[in-house]
């Protein structure tokens, strides 16, 4: 039985909120009480800074953290490793970059396999679109361009930093309305999406007034039908 996906708008922003309630609900959807959590921050370049906001977040008294650098690897047996976590959590940052090092490493193929088996796939921002066909992205520089390459353990598109960004919600409209994306699903920075394998369960965020949308074209339109957030607290 194929995993959870939580894709969330926001990436070093969520993970900057230690005391976020979205952070037990990831781990409690393992049903472990310590479970392991990998977190892979390629798309930063494996940012020290970003590894340690990690540890600092996903500490010893929730989980068993653990985290990946493929810039400097220490890990032969990547397929080993990874198969052995519970949880992945995906950084924010370059998601075009992240995906290629993932592809040119086999990495990507490893983390279908883990979902596959049951694992929990999350993260923001670049770490919410890989799981789907593609999305929109600040990879190729300040003015946001469509990235139609994504894994696809999702099936559709992802836009994150909806409330965010002034540019998202125009792209996304005009790509999906082009056909360069298919429908998908837009998300504000604190909102994030639990599907479980290929369906969504439902849309959850500890900002009660977070946003998540179906997006979809309609004939000569595109049309946003809003999908309910259920309020987390803490």
């Amino acid at each position: 039985m194929a995993g959870h996906v939580v894709a969330t708008g926001a990436g070093q922003r969520m993970m900057g909120r230690a005391a976020d309630p979205l952070h037990d609900f990831i781990l409690g959807l393992t049903g472990k009480p310590q479970p392991r959590v990998l977190f892979l921050g390629t798309a930063t370049g494996d940012d020290p800074g970003y590894i340690v906001s990690f540890y600092e977040t996903y500490n010893s008294d929730r989980c068993r953290p653990f985290h990946l650098r493929l810039f400097d690897r220490s890990i032969t047996d990547l397929r080993s490793f990874i198969l052995s976590m519970d949880v992945v959590h995906v950084g924010g940052g370059n998601t075009a970059n992240m995906l290629d090092v993932w592809r040119r490493q086999g990495v990507d193929a490893i983390l279908r396999e883990a979902w596959e088996n049951g694992a929990v796939m999350t993260g923001g921002s670049a770490g919410a679109i890989c799981w789907f066909e593609g999305g929109t992205t600040d990879s190729f520089g300040p003015t946001l361009q469509i990235l139609p390459e994504g894994l696809g353990f999702v099936a559709g598109s992802c836009c994150p930093h909806y409330d965010a960004e002034d540019q998202r919600q125009p792209l996304f409209h005009r790509a999906i309305q082009k056909g360069e994306l298919p429908a998908g699903y837009a998300i504000d920075d604190l909102v994030s999406l639990h599907f479980h394998g290929a369906q969504l369960v439902e849309a959850v965020s500890s900002q009660a007034d977070g946003k998540a949308y179906r997006v979809a074209a309609a004939g000569d339109e595109v049309v946003e039908t809003p999908i309910p957030v259920r309020h987390l607290k803490g």
